[in-house]
């Protein structure tokens, strides 16, 4: 990092004093540590895996932007890389290994499958998008999409950290945010225990109306 880049803007240096002084803000050199370790969890769940392994090897070379460090355990990764079909089979582990990740920690999904289900969305066994039960940070679009995409990608996650405030972050703070994610429940159906009170509620609805069908007139049922 040279010091035009630490110094933030108006803030310059004289040329005789370059090499030797820098200026900036805790929160630039912050980001600037977070922004070029970030390491990725390895795991892969469908075609998407595959340019993710291409992104990684010596044509793209992904170590030329600090992410080259491919953990095999949450506990030592940062960034969960969704790369592929999420079914619902797969979705209480998912959610597991992205609840021992340590802050800061952010997740991009990788390819239509995981940001909206792609072309699985109707089958009965496919999560139509891996944001409706952990946060999602960046979009990868494509079916699959190719190594240069996911570099891209990656390079708007490192743009977004850049943009970040220790002042607004979540992980210095209290409350939900930093809240463990319940574990979906895999039964007839996937279950997500967050809107176990909202079906409970639905239930009621449904039995009271059960209940005062017999007593409807036709007037009243039109």
């Amino acid at each position: 990092m040279t010091n035009n880049e630490l110094n933030s803007p108006g803030v310059e240096i004289p040329p005789e004093a370059e090499g030797a002084v820098a200026i900036t803000t805790i929160d630039r050199i912050y980001n600037f540590g977070r922004r070029s370790s970030i390491w990725p969890m390895m795991f892969g769940l469908a075609c998407c895996a595959i340019e993710m392994i291409c992104a990684q090897a010596s044509r793209y070379d992904l170590a030329r932007f600090g992410m080259e460090v491919m953990r095999p355990s949450p506990r030592q990764s940062d960034l969960m890389l969704v790369a592929g079909t999420v079914t619902k089979k797969m979705l209480p582990a998912i959610v597991r290994l992205y609840n021992q990740m340590a802050e800061p920690k952010y997740v991009v999904a990788m390819g239509a499958c995981a940001s909206g289900g792609g072309p699985f969305k109707d089958g009965y066994n496919v999560v139509a998008g891996i944001d409706k039960f952990i946060p999602v940070d960046i979009y990868v679009p494509g079916c699959p999409p190719t190594p240069q995409a996911l570099v891209f990608g990656l390079n708007e996650l490192q743009r977004k950290i850049d943009k970040q405030s220790l002042k607004q972050v979540r992980w210095y703070k209290k409350g939900p945010d930093l809240a463990e994610i319940p574990i979906p429940m895999l039964g007839p159906d996937l279950i997500d225990p967050r809107r176990i009170p909202q079906l409970k509620l639905d239930l009621n609805k449904l039995e009271q109306a059960d209940a005062i069908k017999p007593y409807l007139t036709p007037e009243t049922k039109a």
